[in-house]
C-alpha cells in the first residue's frame, strides 16, 4: 500500500508540476507578447515629451517618445497638470455644468470644455496603456513564478521516483 502512495505522490507532484510550468509559459509569453503590443501602438502613437518646459520630476523624459507604460504614466501626469493649468483647476464636467447654467452659449466656457474633454481623454487612453502594462508585468511574474514552482514540483516527484 506505502508503494502504491508513494506512486500516486510522484504521479501527482509530476502531473501538477507539469501542468504549472505550462500554464506559467503560456502566462509569461502572453505577458511579453502583451507588452509588445502596447509599446508597438506607443510608437505607432509618435507621442514625444516636449524638449523643454517638463516638470523637474520629469526631465529626463525631455525629448524621449512614449513607449511603455511608465512613459505613459508620466505623460498622462503632465497632461493633467497642462489642463489642470489652462483650466483653473476645474473638470471637465464641472466647466460643463457653468456652461450649461450659463444657458450654453458663453463660448470661452465652451472652448475650456473642449479643452478639458480632450485633455481627460488623452489622459484615460494613456492610463489605459500604462495599466494594460501593468496587468502585462503581472502575468508575466505570475508566469515566471508558476514555472519555478512547476519545475520544484517535477523536480521532487523525480527525486522521489528515485528513491522508490
Amino acid at each position: 500500500m506505502d508503494n502504491v502512495r508513494g506512486l500516486t505522490l510522484m504521479l501527482l507532484l509530476g502531473g501538477v508540476g507539469v501542468a504549472m510550468l505550462t500554464a506559467g509559459a503560456v502566462m509569461t509569453v502572453r505577458g511579453l507578447r502583451g507588452k509588445e503590443e502596447i509599446r508597438d501602438e506607443l510608437i505607432r502613437q509618435k507621442i514625444t515629451f516636449p524638449a523643454k518646459g517638463l516638470p523637474a520630476e520629469h526631465g529626463r523624459y525631455a525629448g524621449r517618445r512614449v513607449e511603455n507604460g511608465t512613459h505613459a504614466r508620466v505623460f498622462s501626469e503632465m497632461i493633467s497638470g497642462n489642463v489642470r493649468k489652462a483650466t483653473g483647476g476645474r473638470s471637465y464636467s464641472e466647466i460643463s455644468a457653468d456652461l450649461h447654467a450659463s444657458g450654453g452659449k458663453d463660448e470661452k466656457l465652451a472652448e475650456l470644455r473642449q479643452t478639458a474633454f480632450m485633455g481627460e481623454t488623452l489622459r484615460a487612453s494613456l492610463m489605459s496603456a500604462y495599466q494594460a502594462w501593468q496587468v502585462t508585468s503581472l502575468a508575466v511574474g505570475l508566469g515566471a513564478m508558476l514555472m519555478g514552482t512547476g519545475a520544484a514540483l517535477v523536480a521532487v516527484g523525480t527525486v522521489l521516483s528515485a528513491a522508490q
